[in-house]
C-alpha cells in the first residue's frame, strides 16, 4: 500500500472504529503529537482511541493530500455526529518501512 492510501486508511479506520486495522498501520512505536495532547506508543494511542475517546461517532473528511519524499500532510475536518465542524486540521504523516510512525497534528 503506497503512503496516501495508508493515510486515507488511517481516517477509515478511525470513522469505523476498526481498531485491529488501526492497530495493522501504526508502528510499534508511534507517536503522535496534537495540540491537546501527545501519545507515545502504538498500544497507547490505541487504548485511548478505543477507551478514552471524548467523541467516537466522528468522520474526518480528506480534503487534500500532499506527498512529500519523506511523509504525506493530509489536509481535513473534523466532523461532529450532528454534522458540524469540529475542527479543520493538517495531519503530517512520517513512515517507517510500511507502517505510520507519527503523526504531528495541527488544528485551526
Amino acid at each position: 500500500m503506497d503512503r496516501t492510501a495508508m493515510a486515507r486508511a488511517y481516517y477509515d479506520a478511525l470513522d469505523d472504529q476498526t481498531y485491529d486495522r488501526l492497530a495493522d498501520l501504526l508502528a510499534p512505536d508511534f507517536a503522535q503529537s496534537r495540540p491537546d495532547r501527545a501519545f507515545e506508543g502504538r498500544d497507547r494511542f490505541l487504548e485511548f482511541m478505543r477507551e478514552e475517546r471524548p467523541q467516537t461517532d466522528t468522520s474526518h473528511p480528506v480534503d487534500a493530500v500532499f506527498e512529500r519524499s519523506d511523509g504525506v500532510a493530509v489536509e481535513g475536518r473534523l466532523i461532529g455526529s450532528d454534522g458540524n465542524l469540529i475542527a479543520a486540521f493538517v495531519d503530517v504523516f512520517a513512515f517507517d518501512g510500511d507502517r505510520i510512525a507519527e503523526i504531528r497534528t495541527y488544528t485551526r
